[in-house]
Order: structure tokens, then sequence, then C-alpha cells
């Protein structure tokens, strides 16, 4: 990573640099634009079948006649699937290829997707074989979205090439989640367990994008045997470990955080306030919409610059635990909804730094491993926060707030005393 003075380079080397780089950048660029829309449908696809869901999950609750902590468990056994097959898909990427790990896995997360459908449409008590489909989904993910990550750095040798890429496939990943309350909700005004027959349709686009639109980088050199990959992983731990143990970390808080506050949202519009199906659909997508445009914005503006990027991480996740904390003097709906909008926006920009971190920091030959390693992390966070703030509202709302802007504080200060952009484990 660039020492710290390196922020001040002198205006005429970068001038010769972007007069070098950036014709050649723009045309690489432009000539991966269909390549780039396809792997943005992964993330986008990946996070409907997940985000699509949780607009429903009250009327679930009252069709199956279930908990709200069974109801979470819907969410919830779609990423802890994930969670153990991701670092598995991230070595067979690095060894088989990129698109013969994500096509079958797209496919079998549609598969999943109608098996859900399948069960609440046709079986009296559906819950368990729902869950099932899920699980099945979970595995699909794990092979999809975080193979996303390592395949373009693959595609671009320019790491302003490919933060700025990733700062897209990060906006489409947060778009779906803007997306996800809407179409559900919509979906669900027909028939609630419509969105679950929806997956499949999306994979299936997906699929055929990836066929026919992107084409992997080639590569003449052989895949490095079992023992020696585990030695160089092992090493990259060792020199790296202490930036990378502190994105895996922030990264799994940043998605709980997130999860937890769409979950809180999603049961406090409908038994608080009376606001449900495409309503409450509309009010979830507020502070998405942020999230959204604040990691496009965060991907346009970070470039190569490493410093930077450590900096919007840290005050990103300060912006988000103090307006959570606000939330502990009032929850009138017009203040709660802006509080989690300024929270949206600092994880918004602080998601595409730690991809862009992960990926230019990592060798190829070990990236799909890495980032796949902290795919896994950020899915920890997914499974973990509904369950959390379902037990949590069993108690005390005050609770939600104090562990959410808690959780965020220690992720600040960890992303702060322990990424150093300039040391040599991150150069």
């Amino acid at each position: 990573m660039e020492h710290m003075e390196q922020l001040c380079l002198d205006t005429g080397d970068k001038k010769k640099k972007s007069s070098s780089g950036g014709k050649k950048k723009s045309t690489e660029v432009s000539k991966q634009k269909w390549a780039i829309l396809s792997l943005s449908s992964i993330p986008l696809v990946m996070t409907l079948g997940n985000s699509m869901l949780i607009p429903v999950l009250p009327s679930m609750e009252k069709k199956l006649s279930i908990t709200s902590f069974q109801t979470s468990m819907v969410i919830t056994v779609y990423s802890i699937v994930a969670i153990f097959l991701i670092p598995v898909a991230g070595y067979l990427s690095d060894h088989i290829g990129r698109k013969k790990v994500i096509i079958p896995s797209l496919i079998i997360a549609g598969i999943g997707g109608l098996i859900s459908g399948w069960a609440a449409w046709k079986i009296d008590n559906p819950y368990w074989l729902i869950l099932a489909g899920r699980a099945l989904q979970g595995v699909g993910a794990a092979g999809a979205m975080p193979i996303v990550l390592p395949l373009v750095g693959d595609m671009f040798k320019s790491d302003d090439d490919v933060s700025s890429t990733l700062g897209l496939i990060e906006t489409s990943n947060t778009f779906g989640k803007v997306l996800s309350p809407v179409l559900g909700a919509f979906l669900a005004g027909f028939f609630w367990f419509l969105p679950f027959f929806s997956f499949p349709v999306f994979c299936f686009i997906s699929v055929l994008m990836m066929i026919f639109l992107v084409k992997c980088p080639k590569t003449t050199s052989k895949p490095i045997p079992f023992k020696q990959f585990f030695i160089n992983v092992k090493k990259t731990f060792t020199e790296k470990g202490s930036w990378l143990y502190a994105i895996f970390f922030i990264g799994g808080i940043l998605m709980l955080v997130l999860f937890g506050i769409l979950f809180y949202l999603s049961e406090i519009f409908e038994t608080v306030y009376g606001i449900k199906d495409m309503k409450k659909g509309f009010f979830l997508a507020l502070p998405l919409g942020a999230l959204c445009l604040a990691s496009f914005i965060s991907g346009k503006v970070i470039k190569e610059n490493k410093v930077l990027m450590k900096w919007i991480t840290f005050w990103g996740i300060i912006a988000t635990a103090l307006s959570i904390a606000a939330l502990w003097f009032s929850i009138k709906l017009w203040f709660l909804l802006s509080m989690f909008l300024i929270s949206g926006v600092g994880i918004g920009v602080g998601l595409p730094c730690l991809d862009a971190l992960i990926t230019a920091g990592i060798e190829k030959e070990e990236r799909g491993t890495i980032s796949s390693i902290y795919s896994s992390m950020r899915f920890i966070g997914v499974a973990a926060g509904p369950p959390i703030i379902a037990v949590l509202m069993k108690h005390s709302t005050a609770w939600i707030f104090i562990s959410l802007s808690s959780l965020s504080i220690i992720a600040a200060f960890i992303a702060l005393i322990k990424i150093k952009p300039g040391t040599h484990g991150e150069q």
C-alpha cells in the first residue's frame, strides 16, 4: 500500500500517470461493459433472492403460524449454508476457473427457489421444506456472488479499473436491496409465496448473460498443487493477517447492522405504524437507496488511494454508529427513517472500500480463496442480524440501538488501528 506521504504525490507525476494510463483504462472498461453488466447481475439476483423476503416475513409468520424467530431463520439458513461453502467455492474457482463455478451455482440457487415456492404453494405445513429450499439457495449463493470479486480482479490490470468496477458491483448489490422490498411486497400482494418463484427466473437470465457475455482472461499457468496453495495462503495470512482479519470483521459487522436494521424496520412498520404491502416496501427502500447511491459514489472516488479507503470506511462507520445511537431518544417515524438513512450512507461508503482493499492487496492465485473468506464473514453478519434483533425485540427496543451502535464503534476502532496503508503487509 501507499505510504501516508504518497497521498501528496507530485502533481506532475499524477498527470503523467493519468495521461499514459487514462486512455487505456477507459478503453479496457468500455470493451468489458457487457461483461461488467453481466457480473453486476449476479449480486443483484442473489440480493433479490434474500432481501425480497424481508417485507414478506410478517405475512409468512401469520400464514404458517410460526414465531418471529422462526421467520428470521428463513433469512438466516440461506446465509449459514453459504458461510461454510464460500471458501470451498473460492478454492475451486482458483483452480478450475471462475465461470465453471458461477454458472452451476446459479442453477442450484434457482432450483432452491423452486423448491421453497412449491412447498409454500402445495404443502400444508411447508416450513421445513421452505428452509430446505432456502438452504439449497445458500449453496448456490456460495459459488455465485463471492466469486465475482476475484473475477473482476482478474479482468483488469489497473487497480483504478478494479476499484471502479467493484464500486459498480457493490452498487448493484445495494440496488438489489433497494429494489427487493418494493418488488417483494408487490409480488406478495398477489400470492405471499410468489417471491420464491421469481428467483429462478432471475437466475436463468443471469446464467445466459454469463455464458454469452463474459469471457474469463486466458491463462497458460497450471493450477498450483493443493499443498503449495495451502502454504501460499498461510504465508498470506502470516504477512497480511492483521489487516485482513480486520476487514473480515468489519465486513461482517456492517452486514449484521444492515440486516438487523431491515428486520427491525419490517417488523416495526407493520406492528407499530400499520405500514404494510407496497407502502412498506417503499419505506424500506429509503435507507437502502441512500446506501446504493453512497456505494456508487464511493467506488468512483476511491480509485487506487488506499489511505482514502481507510478513512472513508472509518468515518462511514462512525456516522452509522452515531445515527443508530440517536434513536435512543426517539423512534418517531420520520426521525427513525432519517437516522437509518444516515446509517445507509455510512455502510454504503464503506463496502466498496473493503472490497477494493481485499482485491488489490492479494495475489491473483489466492484472490478467490481470500475474497471468499471475506464474503463468508459478510454472510455471517447477514445470518446473525435478524435472529439477534428478533430476540432483542422481545425485551427492550433500546437494547437494539445500544447493541448495533456499540458493534459499529468497535468496527470503527478496528479500522482505525488495524488498517495501516503504507505498512509492508499491505503493499
